[in-house]
């Protein structure tokens, strides 16, 4: 990743896998680069890498190391499957400007060495890609964050969003059709009652299924092992399930080939008190700047306005305020392009931007939040929450809220 400033992060509600689909699509059309992290109720985290719109890759989740080596099997076999050969690849891999995952890494170095077609590369890309995505659509009630994010170079491997959201919802209309909506693929398989099942099943079909429902292997592991579809499979172990001869149960993933720390959150900028801290507001109606004047001033504030968007960018360099507003709409020049200007110098790289909008939809929002926004205040200027918005920012730093 190039040392670029990096915008708030972004946090939206995703409740329904359909509304997980069309935000994917959205972040295409906006020809987006960076990260979308998705985080489930329990908090489960899926990450998807983009690159102007395309699918670098994905990962997290339950399992990315048995994901990552049941799709080596699947479309790359030649490549060893043991971690240990992952490990000592990875040791003289410089992650460079595509600091992404440790699966990724390896995917680039394998193409590179001409281990791998670039060909197989894609096909893993798409499958990885789609079970992160089913998996994700699974948990349904999910919170969206976006970083975004600019690459110096161009990935080696990238996939279209469409043909991602096509593959998954295939998937997923399957799995709903076979009424499984209640199982994950992710579940492993283990046999509870085996004199039953040796009883009513043939001797050829016992044995098979001693050998692969051992509760090592999930759904998905099991349908790679057999060259079946997962539906197709778990469809056919329905009827032992449901006679409790066979019981679904969860499974800890295989150990990674790397120790993985946790991102550390970045520090925001530390305010002073609030009689000290200088709030701008850039709008080009005298009548919503002096509204505001009163009530910050009131507050305890220090206050200062620019009614001329062009002058906006020279007065907040002079005067270094804490917390700016600044309004969409305006003559010359319009908030997102002052936004996005004031977000590359390093003095207002943390400073909280609170857009002031007449318009609350989800393309504005989304278009606003991508060129650094930090929050939103609606017009008409409501006196209880134009101060609740500062002190949040202020005294918290910069955090969006759900939509």
């Amino acid at each position: 990743m190039t040392a670029q400033p990096k915008p708030p992060l972004v946090y939206m509600s995703l409740l329904t896998a359909q509304k997980q689909f069309q935000f994917l699509k959205t972040l295409k059309r906006l020809r987006f680069s960076g990260q979308l992290v998705l985080a489930g109720s329990t908090g489960r985290q899926w990450i998807i890498y983009f690159y102007l719109g395309e699918i670098i890759y994905a990962t997290g989740g339950t399992h990315p190391v048995r994901r990552w080596q049941r799709n080596l099997i699947a479309h790359c076999p030649q490549i060893p499957t043991q971690s240990s050969a992952w490990q000592s690849d990875l040791i003289g891999i410089d992650s460079g400007s595509l600091n992404i995952s440790w699966e990724y890494r390896l995917l680039c170095l394998w193409v590179g060495q001409q281990k791998m077609t670039r060909f197989q590369a894609a096909k893993i890309v798409t499958s990885v890609s789609a079970e992160v995505l089913f998996d994700a659509a699974q948990a349904m009630r999910v919170t969206a964050r976006i970083q975004p994010n600019s690459f110096s170079s161009q990935p080696s491997v990238l996939i279209g969003v469409e043909e991602t959201i096509a593959e998954v919802q295939k998937l997923w209309q399957a799995w709903q059709r076979a009424k499984l909506s209640e199982y994950s693929p992710n579940h492993a398989p283990v046999i509870e009652q085996p004199h039953s099942l040796q009883k009513y099943s043939s001797a050829a079909v016992y044995q098979t299924l001693i050998k692969i429902l051992n509760g090592q292997n999930t759904l998905r592991d099991v349908a790679v092992q057999m060259k079946r579809d997962v539906v197709e499979v778990t469809r056919s172990l329905m009827p032992y399930i449901s006679l409790a001869w066979v019981k679904l149960t969860n499974i800890p993933d295989l150990p990674a080939p790397i120790s993985t720390i946790p991102e550390k959150p970045t520090a925001t900028k530390a305010s002073a008190e609030h009689t000290e801290a200088l709030v701008a507001c850039v709008d080009d109606s005298i009548w919503v700047c002096q509204t505001m004047k009163k009530l910050i001033t009131a507050a305890g504030y220090r206050f200062v306005s620019v009614n001329n968007a062009l002058r906006a960018p020279a007065v907040l360099l002079a005067r270094k305020p804490d917390l700016i507003f600044l309004d969409i709409v305006m003559p010359n020049a319009n908030g997102y392009e002052i936004c996005e200007q004031l977000r590359k110098l390093s003095l207002f790289r943390d400073t909280p931007i609170v857009f002031l909008t007449w318009k609350d939809g989800e393309a504005a929002r989304l278009r606003a939040k991508l060129v650094g926004a930090s929050d939103f205040l609606n017009k008409p200027l409501d006196a209880q929450k134009l101060l609740d918005v500062i002190r949040k920012h202020l005294y918290s730093g910069v955090v969006i809220p759900s939509e």
